[in-house]
């Protein structure tokens, strides 16, 4: 006993044992989640960049990918062809979004809460569902528009075709416009009357005043949420699918995605990959440099009020006009769905004798790739929200408790996928996990873990505003009492975060649940999500079982939604998308 005393104040004394006992055994933690951190972001793009680089399995360093990625004309046409759809989508969003900001934000424009119900009704429904309803409406021959136009006016054929250039503009543009509509608004509200009822007083209209006063306060977040949009646009892969193809012309994403049919040219494919990516770099630096201003200063001598501007008879035609913009993006593509999903045709149109619930019995009964899609979808959903919050917490608690001296590293890292088109980072997972010593593909980890490296930078955004509300004296309290920095996490922190963890959980799961940009390169058979099920299905024609299928995704979406609604208020995904 004697002998084993003094072994143990021998170690106790001596520096090595002395230095273990005062280490924070909580370090071991955050060396743990620095290394996911770096497996899920850093890992796949740095893949990503080495395989341009690689001839084949050989690994052999060639230029032959980007030769042959660039070398041909018409993968040139399809890298021009996403510049021309992303800036001409950015720029209908404009035309569409800032009026309608202007009319919610600064006027006695009647109908304001409908039109915010219907903007966020717009971020419901994925982008890839409405080209599918779009089709049913604007479809060369059986579209209902130019049904009714050669109704109307006896004309052989209608004026409207969705498998075009134009087509595929509008129908992107009004998936995205909301973006420009949230940082508009946002930029308005702060915005004082002073200065409007100045120039009202000089004798400018109010027409002049908006355009010269107004809206020039605005022109950061404008000019930022254009270049939102025009990112938006070009990183899409579901709409330009459903729409471009059948057009027969390309885009950089259908491109990419036409390299994977076999045999797979994965490295000409992250050579095809590379400018997609410094492009969105580039101009998510621009735009975080140009909304990083806020706005205009204007300086006044008291506290800035905001009265709304009187548009008299124009109010009406001004709601007109934002109802019109809602139409497109949310009344007519939900009716068309709706009708297609009950009917037993969807051509023979609304009446009591086609409707049915044939097609949702057999999505929701019969057909068990429905069943299994739809468990995926939950389980997948679930799991990467859980891994992404849960990384995200931790990052966000070494950063705000300044835990390592590169803190700075670690949240530009769990941001960093925001920047990242999903199409690109599914090409990252794709060249680092198919091969040992990981061999992921074909396995539901795959799918995982990319929807939670996707959008692992919302859960960050979520969690680096809740601990930053945190007083540390709490934890500090629980620390000079005799307990670890551990157990204040688990006794303090998270009991005090429930509610924001629990609307991070709910933000991370309905975009993951929707996901088909990464899902559409890393799915197997028994992998296969609602949104990868209802693209495959598309092939067929069959727009019955393609609207139960969108009807099914939505209302998950919407319930979803609601449970948000309770947890974070009334406009948390709109306000999510302006952070």
């Amino acid at each position: 006993i004697e002998a084993a005393s003094g072994r143990a104040v021998a170690e106790v004394r001596s520096p090595l044992g002395q230095r273990w006992r005062n280490f924070d055994k909580s370090m071991l933690v955050w060396v743990l989640i620095i290394g996911v951190l770096v497996f899920l972001v850093v890992n796949p793009l740095l893949r990503l960049f080495l395989v341009s680089f690689q001839k084949g399995d050989s690994g052999e360093l060639t230029l032959a990918n980007y030769a042959y990625a660039y070398s041909r004309w018409r993968y040139l046409e399809a890298l021009r062809n996403s510049l021309v759809l992303g800036l001409s989508s950015a720029l209908l969003c404009t035309v569409f979004g800032v009026p309608m900001a202007w009319a919610v934000s600064r006027t006695d424009m009647p109908g304001k809460s409908l039109v915010w119900v219907s903007i966020l009704g717009t971020f419901i429904v994925p982008g890839y569902l409405g080209s599918v309803a779009w089709i049913l409406l604007a479809g060369p021959n059986a579209g209902w528009l130019n049904r009714v136009f050669t109704a109307l006016t006896g004309i052989e054929h209608g004026p409207f075709n969705i498998y075009s250039m134009p087509g595929l503009v509008v129908v992107v543009a009004c998936y995205s416009y909301p973006y420009m509509f949230v940082f508009t608004k946002s930029a308005l509200d702060l915005v004082s009357s002073e200065m409007e009822d100045a120039a009202n007083i000089l004798g400018a209209g109010t027409l002049r005043t908006t355009f010269r006063i107004t809206l020039p306060l605005a022109t950061p977040a404008i000019l930022g949420a254009f270049i939102i949009s025009f990112l938006e646009s070009i990183a899409l892969f579901g709409t330009p699918a459903l729409l471009a193809l059948p057009g027969r012309f390309q885009v950089v994403t259908t491109q990419l995605w036409q390299f994977f049919e076999f045999p797979p040219k994965v490295g000409v494919a992250a050579a095809y990959a590379m400018p997609l990516l410094l492009i969105t770099i580039g101009l998510f630096w621009l735009q975080r440099q140009i909304t990083s201003r806020k706005g205009y200063v204007a300086l006044t001598g008291k506290g800035g009020e905001r009265r709304p501007v009187a548009l008299g008879r124009w109010r009406w035609g001004m709601l007109g006009y934002c109802l019109f913009v809602c139409a497109l993006s949310v009344y007519l593509p939900m009716t068309v769905l709706l009708q297609a999903a009950f009917a037993k045709a969807w051509g023979r149109g609304f009446s009591l004798d086609n409707l049915t619930l044939a097609n949702l019995k057999y999505v929701l009964i019969d057909q068990t790739s429905t069943q299994q899609a739809i468990y995926n979808t939950f389980l997948f959903g679930g799991a990467a929200a859980l891994i992404a919050l849960t990384l995200a917490l931790c990052i966000a608690y070494i950063v705000q408790r300044r835990l390592v001296h590169f803190g700075n590293v670690l949240s530009f890292l769990a941001l960093a996928p925001f920047v990242i088109p999903g199409i690109v980072l599914a090409l990252g997972f794709y060249a680092a996990y198919t091969r040992p010593p990981l061999l992921l593909y074909g396995t539901a980890w795959i799918l995982i873990l990319a929807f939670a490296t996707r959008f692992l930078p919302i859960a960050y955004a979520n969690s680096h505003a809740s601990i930053r509300s945190l007083n540390p004296e709490l934890e500090d309290a629980v620390r000079i009492l005799g307990g670890s920095r551990l157990m204040a996490i688990r006794r303090v922190v998270m009991p005090l975060l429930k509610r924001g963890l629990a609307g991070g959980f709910i933000l991370v799961f309905i975009p993951a649940t929707r996901e088909l940009s990464s899902a559409i390169f890393l799915y197997s058979i028994k992998t296969r999500v609602l949104s990868v099920l209802l693209f495959d299905k598309s092939d067929e024609g069959n727009f019955e079982l393609l609207a139960s299928i969108g009807l099914v995704l939505v209302v998950i979406t919407v319930v979803m939604v609601l449970i948000g609604f309770r947890v974070l208020g009334r406009d948390f995904m709109l306000r999510r998308s302006a952070a």
